[in-house]
């Protein structure tokens, strides 16, 4: 089509007028039916008039050439195509912004007492008008000087920044927001009780959200073959002397962006306006909304519209049974245990009628009495839409294996998903090192700023969410900050921009610190703590497996055809489908029941061997002296290996110039021998003790790099290899360790454990200056000994002090269970003897001597007939101490 004009007018208009109907319709139902216009309101209004100056300057900017090659416009119309382009561009932020304060605004409406929604919202909030008025300066100030964006051809010096970069620079802002203001009102959503027909119709009100992201996606494809014109244009411009837009086409290649932008903010005015438009549905078709079947006559009284006194009535309502005594609430007997009642229908204070939710303009009565089920329903089970009851877990420490290997599945995904993303970013990181021309400190930059956000995030974001909130919240947190992450790497392909792509690998690195800092515990913690470097390991398996297979992905099929910068802006595709991937489960870890660890749980677990763990070594308690040489050990351990895997391509390059198999090639050799150690670690330590496989592990890394550095040829490149065998199980063993004993400080442990990967981000520096210096290759890999030498102390510590032995090897069948009750007496008098719950008995222990682990347990053991009294406290006993205890 020669003539973009006609359809970006026609598009243009009806999606206007569209909208326009939308906002009149929703004023008529404020203002007609509910007799009261909000906060809300006249942002959308105002949001209205802003995209009516944008639309009318799309509109006139068709009638001066908008849609035309530029060799069609005539030269008289320049300046004011270039003012109306210019016009549209600097109008389009403040609309998205205004519309999306204006659902906002009203999604604080839905409950004033929920924190973490309404602070959820304050973010947002924050995030959608700084973005908007950075964006909006950026618009303005596109040109230097700014009169350089409508006469051109005065400026001879001057720059300016290209319109459609800066659109799909922003996209994934107005992304990471439109999801979020659709996934910021589903948890109000789901605890709200109405009739099943309003409930779906109010689920699908909401869900007018998704299709403006739907045509915010749409419009980046489009916005994507306008970049790839750009480029192409810039090339042709060049050539024949001409640097400003007119050179470039603009005029024909930016029309469909221009039109796809207020295509994207009418339809978020008509999503935002739909549950507004509910009351006068109500009105005019009451049947349809409500049914026949949804109202009971209890539920007749209530008018379908509220009133201060229904209202009172509503509060009057609800007072017994607020002031009832917890031994009365529904679930809870007298004796503390958890009665279920059988279901019966919702009161008329539980019910809710969706004209009120959708109508009021500040929170209301209703809500809380809508809600207020939530807290007086039985205590164990999480209601979902009123549709599925989820039983809520059992604290992970006391399940056994079999009941843990449900949740160790699930959160076995992030570790896919953490892979898969690392495998991606590797290959594309290189790919950009080509495309930008890096050198080989620049492309070590990019490195360092994936495991800088290792050094940031665990300890001020992880930590804190982890301890404050407990492991669903910081999945949820790591999840959304790796989406955020990879929608951010748009505006570093389009710009080909190495300052984006640092932002964006540094963000990425966030997210996976978060993650690392909770799921690593809760691996090791979620069953037995004798399995714990089983489970640790096979779930980094996993990690290893998908990152050898991402980067197959990402070479082979994906990424294949990046050679250029037009091509790198294709790859966003990939990056949109990991985030999406990302969000969608974010939503699962939400409303799936995921096991918790308290830190009373994990202090009662600890105080089971408090005497094995009070032992001091050198005047330090043992399991803080492990600890501190866990850090050590771990920090040199991720130091040489990033030293390591940054070096392999110039070894390699040095040792075998002239061999058939690239670079690339022995490196996927090394990484599934890396996913294939972790395999045979987790099996080997199903019989051997851990600290020996440790021991042994980094023996080999030692041996391993100090021959890679007096040999030469290919026997250097496969002991090379060899050496991502041996590093396979160190980093899961060691961090699985380090938290034995630890108790209440379990969860800043890992915090502390999470942020040694950031050793990533310093020793590939020395290393490379080591090559710089003696220029060789080979003769750097002497950093990597004296990293793997120093962190070989650890497993030398465990192997030879009495103390530390005791306190790392597995005890067998070792979690937390809970028993009957006993006597106050007996209870009192146990406590009083032992000055709490009773300690494992004085004897010879098993880890003294050998190298072999005791028999593991497979499935619960069943309590043994010498089994103690029970006591009502959670503890940890197992099936080699009932002999001893019941003694006792």
């Amino acid at each position: 089509m020669d003539n973009r004009q006609t359809p970006t007018l026609i598009v243009t208009i009806v999606f206007f007028v569209l909208a326009s109907v939308f906002v009149a319709l929703r004023f008529v139902s404020r203002l007609g039916v509910v007799h009261k216009v909000a906060a809300h309101d006249y942002l959308m209004l105002l949001a209205w008039v802003i995209d009516f100056g944008f639309v009318f300057a799309i509109c006139y900017g068709t009638t001066k050439g908008l849609g035309l090659h530029q060799t069609d416009v005539s030269s008289s119309n320049n300046v004011a195509l270039n003012t109306a382009e210019y016009v549209a561009n600097v109008l389009y932020n403040p609309a998205l912004m205004t519309l999306k304060m204006s659902i906002l605004i009203f999604f604080l409406s839905l409950s004033k007492t929920d924190k973490i929604f309404r602070w959820s919202i304050y973010a947002t909030i924050f995030v959608v008008n700084a973005a908007g008025v950075a964006l909006t300066m950026v618009n303005i100030f596109q040109c230097r000087p700014v009169s350089a964006a409508i006469w051109p051809h005065k400026m001879g010096t001057a720059t300016c920044t290209d319109i459609v970069t800066i659109y799909l620079s922003s996209a994934p802002v107005n992304l990471i927001t439109d999801v979020a203001i659709f996934l910021l009102p589903v948890p109000i959503l789901t605890k709200l009780r109405l009739p099943r027909k309003q409930k779906i119709i109010l689920i699908v009100t909401f869900s007018f959200g998704v299709f403006t992201a739907v045509v915010d996606v749409i419009r980046v494809a489009y916005l994507q073959s306008a970049a790839t014109s750009r480029v192409q244009m810039i090339h042709t411009a060049e050539s024949a002397g001409l640097t400003s837009k007119l050179g470039q086409d603009f005029s024909w290649y930016g029309a469909f962006a221009f039109m796809w932008s207020a295509v994207e903010v009418n339809t978020g005015i008509m999503c935002a306006c739909v549950p507004g438009l509910k009351p006068l549905a109500a009105r005019i078709l009451p049947r349809l909304i409500k049914g026949s079947t949804d109202t009971s006559p209890q539920q007749a009284s209530y008018s379908a519209y509220p009133t201060s006194a229904n209202r009172s009535n509503r509060r009057a309502s609800l007072e017994p049974r607020q002031r009832q005594s917890p031994s009365l609430h529904p679930g809870s007997g007298h004796n503390g245990t958890s009665i279920h009642p059988p279901p019966t229908a919702a009161s008329p204070e539980e019910m809710m009628d969706m004209s009120d939710f959708l109508a009021r303009s500040g929170p209301s009565d209703d809500m809380e009495s809508s809600t207020v089920e939530e807290s007086y329903g039985p205590m164990n089970v999480s209601r979902f839409f009123d549709f599925v009851n989820v039983k809520k877990p059992k604290s992970m420490l006391a399940m056994n294996n079999k009941e843990s290997i449900p949740p160790v599945a699930l959160t076995t995904i992030l570790f896919f998903m953490w892979g898969l993303g690392y495998g991606f970013l590797d290959v594309l990181n290189d790919q950009f090192q080509t495309i930008d021309h890096l050198n080989s400190w620049a492309y070590l930059g990019l490195h360092a700023a994936y495991y800088g956000g290792y050094l940031v995030s665990p300890l001020t974001i992880g930590r804190v969410l982890l301890r404050r909130w407990g492991f669903k919240v910081t999945f949820i947190t790591g999840l959304l900050i790796y989406a955020c992450g990879t929608l951010i790497f748009w505006p570093s392909a389009v710009l080909t921009s190495f300052t984006a792509f640092i932002i964006s690998n540094f963000i990425v690195g966030c997210g996976f610190g978060v993650l690392e800092t909770a799921a690593n515990p809760f691996i090791a913690l979620c069953g037995p703590l004798e399995n714990a470097e089983i489970r640790l390991n096979f779930s980094q398996a996993i990690q290893a497996t998908a990152s050898v297979v991402s980067a197959v992905l990402a070479k082979k099929a994906l990424f294949h055809s990046v050679q250029d910068a037009a091509s790198l802006v294709r790859v966003q595709w990939t990056y949109l489908a990991i985030a999406l991937f990302d969000l969608l489960l974010a939503v699962a870890f939400y409303y799936l029941p995921v096991p918790e660890a308290s830190d009373e749980d994990l202090r009662a677990l600890s105080d089971r061997r408090r005497e094995t763990n009070s032992v001091r070594v050198i005047g330090i308690p043992v399991i803080w002296m492990t600890f501190g040489l866990a850090v050590f050990s771990q920090f040199c351990y991720v130091g040489g290996q990033e030293a390591f895997i940054t070096s392999l391509a110039s070894y390699i390059q040095a040792q075998t110039p002239q061999s058939r198999l690239s670079t690339y090639d022995y490196t996927l050799i090394g990484r599934s021998l890396f996913a294939v150690g972790r395999f045979l670690a987790a099996f080997a330590q199903w019989f051997l003790k851990p600290r020996w496989i440790l021991l042994v592990l980094y023996l080999g890394l030692i041996v391993l790099s100090v021959l890679c550095m007096n040999l030469s040829g290919l026997a250097g490149v496969i002991l090379a290899l060899f050496i991502f065998l041996f590093e396979s199980g160190v980093f899961s063993t060691i961090f699985a360790m380090s938290l034995r004993g630890m108790g209440a400080h379990t969860k800043t442990a890992s915090a502390i454990m999470a942020t040694t990967i950031g050793a990533g981000t310093i020793f590939p520096f020395p290393q490379r200056a080591a090559v710089n210096t003696h220029g060789s290759t080979p003769y750097s890999f002497a950093v990597i000994v004296a990293l793997f030498s120093a962190g070989a102390l650890f497993p030398l510590y465990l192997s030879f002090v009495p103390a530390a032995k005791k306190q790392v090897d597995p005890v067998p069948n070792e979690y937390l269970r809970r028993h009957r009750r006993r006597s106050h007496h007996c209870r009192r008098k146990n406590r009083t003897e032992n000055g709490g719950d009773p300690p494992l008995p004085k004897e010879e222990h098993y880890s003294l001597g050998g190298v072999w682990s005791r028999p593991r347990s497979l499935v619960e053991e069943p309590p043994s007939s010498s089994e103690p009294p029970p006591i009502p406290e959670m503890t940890m006993t197992s099936g080699h101490d009932f002999a001893r205890t019941g003694s006792t």
